[in-house]
């Protein structure tokens, strides 16, 4: 029987400590303040936005929203973050992504301020977690890492396999491993032998973008499997990259879809924006 890792409880333990980080920047007269920035009413973006807000009011964290219609133009919505960035007021700047096809995503990543970027998307934050320097940590990798520590998986040492190489999961998921000492192979989609790289791994994250793709006969006995994916089976029911029924027979850990690495993004995007004020 594989460990059930509970990133709904693990999220749950963060935003509590985080509670207690922000009840002590009101005493000190410092309110954290996340501005929340939706183009367009795309109902899954809706969801998280949602989402964004309720942690922000159980955290104590204040959250502007901006929504605006899907005509905007990007100057408008440039012209929006940049009077953010000026305010100092404002700690952490999100734009919740896809926007509309009119707008460049990368114009918008690079407005934002990397010293208010809670997503850690901005180049120089990308930058600083390369060469090891203090910045903002795209989230869900950061959850990710959260998730193993706080479940004690060892990371240091171990081979540590990640399948996808996105700028949001796969190269920043990648990078935090070897901080942690692990030893890291990248997997994409022009991999040879992606089975045999992937039954080498220790730790497997996948982050592949199609469902069920990663079956048992990827996964080495007793390896901690991380599933990154979520998408709608023919039934309309949740699931990951990964085949949950056939693999957790034979992994040590397992995070569940849903309710494994999904709670831990929203966790960590708060933590960010405490860290923004800190």
């Amino acid at each position: 029987m594989a460990q059930i890792i509970d990133g709904k409880l693990i999220s749950k333990q963060i935003k509590d400590e985080l509670k207690g980080k922000v009840e002590s920047l009101k005493s000190e007269g410092k309110e954290v303040c996340l501005a929340v920035i939706q183009v367009g009413c795309d109902p899954a973006s809706t969801v998280y936005v949602g989402n964004k807000k309720k942690a922000c009011e159980y955290i104590g964290i204040k959250s502007i929203a901006y929504e605006l219609p899907e005509e905007t133009t990007e100057e408008e919505l440039l012209g929006i973050i940049s009077k953010l960035n000026n305010d100092d007021n404002v700690h952490g700047i999100l734009v919740q992504l896809p926007v509309p096809k009119h707008i460049n995503e990368e114009h918008i990543i690079n407005a934002i301020s990397p010293a208010k970027d809670v997503d850690g998307f901005h180049p120089a934050s990308v930058g600083a977690l390369s060469i090891g320097k203090k910045g903002f940590v795209s989230c869900t990798p950061a959850g990710i890492i959260q998730l193993l520590k706080r479940s004690g998986i060892e990371i240091e040492g171990k081979d540590c396999v990640v399948i996808g190489r996105s700028n949001i999961v796969g190269k920043p998921m990648a990078m935090l491993l070897l901080r942690e000492n692990g030893t890291v192979t990248v997997c994409h989609s022009k991999t040879k032998n992606l089975k045999e790289v992937c039954k080498r791994a220790d730790i497997l994250v996948v982050a592949i973008g199609k469902p069920k793709m990663i079956d048992a006969s990827y996964v080495k006995e007793g390896a901690t499997v991380i599933d990154v994916g979520i998408h709608r089976n023919e039934n309309g029911k949740l699931c990951g990259d990964v085949d949950y029924d056939a693999v957790e027979p034979v992994a040590g850990a397992i995070t569940p879809v849903p309710g494994g690495v999904g709670p831990m993004t929203i966790a960590m995007l708060m933590n960010n924006c405490v860290e923004a004020v800190l």
